[in-house]
């Protein structure tokens, strides 16, 4: 297992690394390999970056993302506005699903409800308004609609883990019931935790992944 200080070292790195970040006000505190962030960033967009450089460093085995989004000046805009430029770009992302999904705003924070038929939608639906300006958060409320599950399912998801070149299969055990999966055993890297339930998640049917999968060597 790497030191807490390496950790700490490499997710400051990183996060001078990534563009897309001032790391001027932001804090790294790190025990056993939990990363807690702190402090203030320019934007929702900004502190979502900051949570994904985290998850790219070596040793992270989970993070609190505790930033706080301090809008610059001209950068606050009205619910009204939020929710109308959350619409609209779920609109353009999802133009054939966009009117199963609704926005509602308060306080600069998007939560987004309604019912869709796939994993994708409800993601691609909370990761179109991340970089909205004057936005403080996001909540997805979107559920999925039941499918029936095929009988192969966990077959199928199994084989998925092994054809991905981001998982090592033979480490991750993959349980079903019903239309929950449930995945155990260990992986090297956050960002294969979380590549592990994606995959999951791509199986017809699926309502409900729980990862219990642990990082670490």
């Amino acid at each position: 297992m790497r030191a807490d200080t390496e950790i700490a070292r490499d997710v400051m790195e990183e996060l001078r690394w990534t563009p897309a970040i001032d790391e001027t006000d932001i804090s790294v505190k790190v025990t056993q390999g939990v990363v807690a962030l702190t402090g203030f960033v320019k934007s929702f967009d900004e502190a979502h970056a900051a949570e994904r450089a985290v998850k790219r460093v070596a040793g992270v085995r989970a993070l609190a993302n505790d930033l706080v989004v301090r809008l610059a000046a001209g950068d606050a805009l009205s619910d009204p506005e939020i929710a109308r430029a959350a619409a609209d770009a779920i609109e353009l992302e999802l133009p054939h699903s966009a009117h199963l999904i609704r926005v509602v705003v308060q306080d600069g924070h998007i939560t987004l409800e309604g019912v869709v038929d796939w994993q994708y939608q409800r993601e691609r639906a909370e990761e179109c308004v991340h970089t909205l300006r004057g936005l403080q958060g996001i909540t997805n409320l979107i559920a999925l609609k039941g499918k029936p599950v095929a009988a192969d399912i966990k077959d199928r998801i199994a084989a998925a883990l092994k054809r991905s070149a981001q998982v090592d299969a033979d480490r991750i055990n993959v349980t079903v019931d019903g239309t929950e999966v449930t995945l155990t055993g260990r992986v090297r890297s956050w960002s294969e935790h979380e590549s592990a339930a994606d995959t999951a998640w791509s199986a017809p049917g699926v309502l409900e992944v729980k990862n219990h999968l642990t990082v670490g060597p």
